[in-house]
C-alpha cells in the first residue's frame, strides 16, 4: 500500500472493467486518480465513489480520446484538479466494435477502430508527456491480439494493438533520455464485458482449457501489473510489452 503516494494518474476508460480496476488499483497504491469516460458516466461515478470510499482522491472527466479537442480538455481538467505534474498515465481505452471478416471492412470502421485504440494513444501521450518527469511511467494497454493476430474477424482490432506496441517500444527510446519508461501489458482472456459482448461462450471455455492455469484472467490481475509498472519497483524496465494470459503464449 501507498507504493504511489503522492503521485497523480490518468487512466483513460477508467470506468469499467480493466479501467476501473487500474483506477482503483492506483488509488490503493495512494495516487490520485483521473477516471477518464466517454458513455460510462454511472461507471465512472461508481469508480471514483469507490476509491472514495477507502479515503482515496479522484475525478471522472467524460472526453472523448480519439478527438484531440477532447484531449486538450481532459488534460486541462487534470490540471485544474491535481496540478501540472502528471506521474503515471496509462491509455486504457479501446474497444474491438464488432468481428468483421476482410469483405466486411469499410472506411468507417477501419477508422473507428484505428481512432479510438491508437490514434488515442499517440495523442493522449503527446498531450500529457510534457506535464512528465524524470520517474513518470506510462503503461499503454496492447493485446494478445497484437502477437498472434486475433480471434476471427478481430484482424483490425489486433493490428491497431500491433500499433500500440510497436508504439510503445519507439517512445520507450524517444522518451527514456528524460526519465520517462513507457511500457505496454499485452492481456490474454480476461473475464470483462468485452468478451461478454463479442466471444462465444463455447470459445472462452475452449481457450481457457488450453491455457495452462486452466482459467480466464481477471481484471484486478491486469490491474496488479499495471501498477508494478507505474511503481519504483519497475524502475528499470521500459519498451517492454509484457504477457499476462495464464501462459497460453509467449513473447
Amino acid at each position: 500500500m501507498n507504493e504511489l503516494k503522492g503521485k497523480v494518474a490518468v487512466v483513460t476508460g477508467g470506468s469499467r472493467d480493466i479501467g476501473k480496476a487500474i483506477s482503483i488499483k492506483l488509488a490503493k497504491e495512494g495516487a490520485r486518480v483521473v477516471v477518464n469516460y466517454h458513455n460510462s458516466e454511472a461507471g465512472a461515478k461508481e469508480t471514483v465513489a469507490e476509491i472514495k470510499s477507502f479515503g482515496g482522491e479522484a475525478i471522472a472527466v467524460k472526453a472523448d480520446i480519439s478527438n484531440l479537442a477532447d484531449i486538450k480538455s481532459l488534460k486541462a481538467k487534470a490540471v485544474e484538479a491535481f496540478g501540472d505534474k502528471i506521474d503515471i498515465l496509462v491509455n486504457n481505452a479501446g474497444g474491438l466494435f464488432a468481428r468483421k471478416t476482410l469483405q466486411e471492412l469499410d472506411e468507417t470502421f477501419y477508422n473507428l477502430v484505428m481512432d479510438v485504440n491508437f490514434k488515442s494513444t499517440v495523442f493522449v501521450m503527446q498531450a500529457f508527456e510534457p506535464l512528465m518527469g524524470k520517474g513518470a511511467s506510462i503503461i499503454n494497454l496492447s493485446s494478445q491480439a497484437a502477437r498472434d493476430g486475433g480471434g476471427g474477424g478481430s484482424s483490425l482490432y489486433a493490428s491497431s494493438k500491433g500499433a500500440v506496441s510497436t508504439f510503445t517500444r519507439s517512445m520507450s527510446k524517444e522518451l527514456g533520455p528524460k526519465g520517462i519508461r513507457v511500457n505496454a501489458v499485452n492481456p490474454g482472456m480476461i473475464a470483462t464485458k468485452f468478451h461478454d459482448d463479442f466471444t462465444k461462450d463455447e470459445v472462452r471455455t475452449n481457450v481457457a482449457n488450453a491455457t495452462p492455469l486452466r482459467r480466464e484472467g481477471t481484471a484486478e490481475e491486469v490491474a496488479d501489473l499495471v501498477a508494478y509498472l507505474a511503481g519504483d519497483e519497475s524502475s528499470f524496465m521500459t519498451g517492454n510489452n509484457v504477457d499476462i494470459n495464464g501462459g497460453l503464449a509467449f513473447s
